[in-house]
């Protein structure tokens, strides 16, 4: 599918990085959009327009004239409530309700497990498990989670939701089930995009891990088959793992890290994520 204007929020990010490139060949017109001054060197097709998500306005001018949005945009850690409310939940509101007004077809968003971290890791949950956040920054994803949902049913603008668990390179034992690589990062993308209708739709982010600890069979209607698998990096990641302790919710739910901080203290910290941020 060829769009004519595609417009990608959260350009600047470790993740958007990724998504540039291969997206701006699904559209005649790729906006990427961030808060910083440039993203450096354009892919082909590709214009920049910085934009702040809790702007309406601002949002409302990125999205005019667009067939779907990307939405990557937002604070990526644990903070603040206050710190929080700004960029990721107003800033969701300001994209869905810009989105409805400009007649786009879908919101494609990058949610998260943290919208049910909480889950006990033994139990292997589905797309269909009530909320149940591990701090606010999963409570956000929880609201535009139900804002999609409510804006397909009363206004029927189309949304899939991926709870992306974690997108980074497999440095410890909790991601050999928790990893979604790059290549099936775009691969996720370009289904939720390609997909002819999705009504309101939710979809783990994973890749074909043996581990993996989430069940997509209810997302099946996205055409998302994963392809790598984090078993490759077993051997080396048991090895160098220290022993596992039982009580701690960092290794027992699925939000790892963040379902072991406090509210509003980072759940990055505590994370070993290589910043291989891509480059045009």
């Amino acid at each position: 599918m060829t769009l004519k204007r595609l417009v990608l929020t959260g350009a600047a990010g470790r993740l958007g990085s990724y998504l540039r490139e291969p997206l701006a060949k699904l559209a005649d017109d790729l906006v990427s959009s961030d808060m910083v001054e440039s993203l450096g060197p354009l892919y082909a097709g590709e214009r920049y327009q910085r934009a702040d998500l809790a702007d309406k306005g601002a949002i409302h001018d990125l999205l005019a004239g667009a067939d779907m949005v990307v939405h990557f945009g937002a604070i990526s850690d644990e903070a603040s409530f206050e710190d929080i409310l700004g960029p990721n939940i107003i800033g969701a509101y300001n994209v869905w309700e810009a989105a409805y007004q400009h007649g786009l077809r879908r919101v494609v968003y990058a949610s998260s497990i943290h919208a049910v971290g909480m889950y006990p890791k033994a139990e292997f949950i589905g797309t269909d498990v009530s909320h149940r956040p591990d701090t606010f920054y999963g409570l956000a994803k929880c609201f535009a989670e139900d804002l999609g949902r409510m804006y397909w049913d009363k206004r029927g603008l189309e949304s899939v939701h991926l709870r992306i668990l974690s997108c980074a390179q497999v440095t410890s034992a909790r991601a050999l089930g928790t990893w979604l690589s790059y290549d099936d990062l775009i691969r996720l993308v370009t289904c939720a995009i390609d997909t002819p209708t999705t009504g309101f739709s939710v979809v783990y982010g994973v890749s074909n891990n043996d581990r993996a600890p989430v069940d997509n069979a209810k997302a099946s209607h996205l055409g998302f088959r994963p392809q790598d698998n984090a078993e490759i990096f077993a051997a080396q990641i048991l090895a160098d793992a220290p022993r596992p302790d039982p009580t701690d919710p960092a290794q027992t739910c699925h939000g790892g890290a963040f379902a072991a901080v406090g509210l509003g203290q980072s759940g990055k910290a505590q994370m070993n994520i290589v910043d291989d941020t891509k480059t045009a």
